[in-house]
């Protein structure tokens, strides 16, 4: 099962499609967004956040921090800054 992710920066949309989880450092510690996952929001600290896709690739980036919003099977990611990392398997 999937939801919608949005990853955004000052650049524009960097990633705009299904996932099946997102992994990443927030306020509390490390967290996990899968599909149907409670609204939430709260701030991104900096560190690498993975983006499991529903075709078992990931897809990596660094980030200097910034804010996830979850809601209705929908996450956005706004970050400062943005750097993909080589996809892997």
């Amino acid at each position: 099962m999937s939801f919608h992710l949005t990853v955004a920066s000052p650049d524009g949309k960097l990633f705009d499609g299904e996932a099946e989880m997102l992994t990443l450092r927030a306020a509390e510690g490390d967290m996990a967004v899968m599909a149907e996952h409670v609204s939430y929001i709260t701030t991104v600290k900096a560190c690498t956040a993975v983006i499991h896709l529903p075709t078992e690739e990931e897809k990596r980036f660094s980030t200097s921090g910034g804010l996830l919003s979850v809601n209705h099977n929908h996450a956005s990611v706004l970050c400062g800054s943005v750097k993909w990392e080589e996809s892997t398997n």
